[in-house]
């Protein structure tokens, strides 16, 4: 399995080369960059430029970009709504996908080969026009990545929108065959377990999101330090057909002292091993 951090863990940092080097120190092969505009700005090329320069010289690769949730660079604390495919007004729909397609012109500099999707907020239901407006976000996102090089991964959250059974069934009616899935484990943990959407979705997995929790809410934590059981969850991942990037995707603690964060990295990849 390919071992991937997520800039997640540095979410409250603009992103620099440095943090980079620790997710190569860590034993990281590849990293998934989250599109925040106060973490990664993809609209600036200043920005997108030093980090692409960065790459060209190192090993870790750029392997998967995180869309954006918000807009903004205060993440919706100013009430910037969220960037939502699914949203009921068409004018926000459009203002959604536009704003994905910003962070994927990051594309022409930094050589991602994935850009993970949200398709909705946890809040969003599941019905006829569900599938609708995913066919056309979806759709018109990845004529967008195509050219780009880039392939698009649907993530499952907490909604009933993003179930595994629903997101295989909008890429199944869609005939969306180039469009993969980012099985989140600590989303599936907290909804119908992750067995269970091993199981539905695993001949579509192309990555997944790695983080625990107690199984009522989106923690984040280190692998371990919730109640996900690992050693299964590690067997339902290996017996796959295709094995999928391990992606960790932490929730940055202000306790965490930097010097140690190489160490839980590697552990939380050892558990993969």
């Amino acid at each position: 399995m390919l071992r991937v951090l997520s800039t997640h863990l540095f979410l409250n940092h603009r992103l620099h080369p440095g943090l980079l080097e620790i997710a190569s120190r860590s034993g990281a092969q590849a990293v998934e960059i989250f599109a925040a505009r106060h973490h990664f700005d993809y609209t600036s090329r200043e920005h997108v430029v030093e980090l692409a320069e960065w790459f060209r010289s190192e090993p870790l690769e750029p392997f998967s970009l995180h869309a954006p949730l918000f807009p903004d660079r205060e993440m919706g604390r100013a009430g910037a709504p969220a960037v939502n495919v699914l949203h009921p007004e068409k004018s926000r729909r459009i203002e959604a996908m536009d704003e994905v397609k910003r962070a994927l012109e990051a594309a022409e500099y930094i050589p991602f080969k994935h850009l993970v999707v949200h398709l909705g907020e946890r809040g969003d239901g599941w019905s006829p026009r569900t599938i609708e407006y995913a066919h056309t976000a979806l759709e018109h996102l990845g004529a967008f990545a195509r050219p780009l090089g880039v392939r698009l991964l649907v993530e499952n959250l907490l909604s009933e929108a993003t179930t595994p059974e629903h997101l295989m069934l909008i890429l199944d009616l869609g005939h969306l065959d180039n469009i993969g899935i980012c099985l989140d484990l600590g989303h599936a943990h907290a909804t119908v377990g992750v067995g269970e959407a091993i199981a539905t979705v695993g001949k579509r997995v192309v990555s997944t999101h790695v983080h625990d929790n107690h199984g009522q809410k989106d923690e984040h934590l280190w692998p371990g330090d919730g109640t996900i059981d690992w050693t299964t969850a590690v067997k339902g991942l290996k017996a796959l057909a295709a094995p999928a990037a391990t992606v960790l995707e932490i929730h940055y603690n202000l306790n965490d002292d930097p010097h140690t964060l190489a160490g839980k990295i590697e552990q939380g990849f050892a558990r993969f091993a």
